[in-house]
């Protein structure tokens, strides 16, 4: 269960080298790679991939990432001068190797209602600016992370009422609506 459960990924990765640095090969420039962070954050669970990927950032990434005087991954992060930040540049500032020291709010999990700005949340929120304001002005990073706080809520009362949805077809006896002699087959048809 452990392996194929949550603890997988969230054993503490700073103490499994092989999360994002191989097994094998223990290569620092391939942590530095954006990708390394797809193989747990992506998919249903963490989005977080996805959201990279079709930012602006990681439109960058994709664009010039081959190109060493865009992204010299051979440089450790504190010396790197990239044309536009991976994952590893923002979330592991200066070979810092806990993640989540620069990350929000964890919205993962049934916490997307949380309160983004109770004073608990604070610190993490400043130091995320402080983080964009790198290459970005501090309003800048204010405001999109304003923006993203918008997002999470608007998010969160979805992902509420689909529940409740779920949950009133459950009282109704709704909870099985397709009869098994009628479930679709592998390709969709009846």
């Amino acid at each position: 269960g452990d392996t194929a459960g949550c603890t997988f990924c969230h054993a503490s990765s700073e103490e499994r080298c092989s999360t994002c640095h191989q097994r094998h090969q223990f290569n620092p420039a391939v942590a530095r790679k954006s990708e390394q962070c797809k193989a747990c954050h992506w998919g249903k669970v963490h989005r977080d991939w996805e959201a990279y990927d079709i930012s602006i950032h990681g439109a960058v990434w994709q664009t010039n990432k081959w190109d060493p005087t865009q992204f010299d991954l051979s440089k450790k992060l504190s010396d790197a001068d990239y044309v536009g930040p991976t994952c590893q540049y923002c979330h592991l500032r200066g070979g810092h190797h806990n993640v989540q020291r620069l990350s929000t709010v964890y919205t993962s999990m049934g916490m997307s209602n949380a309160d983004r700005g109770a004073p608990l949340w604070k610190e993490k929120r400043d130091t995320w600016v402080s983080v964009c304001d790198d290459c970005h002005s501090p309003r800048f990073a204010r405001e999109n992370l304003q923006a993203m706080d918008e997002a999470c809520k608007d998010a969160g009362l979805k992902y509420t009422e689909t529940f409740k949805v779920a949950e009133n077809l459950m009282l109704d006896g709704m909870g099985e609506p397709m009869p098994k002699d009628l479930a679709p087959d592998w390709s969709g048809q009846h």
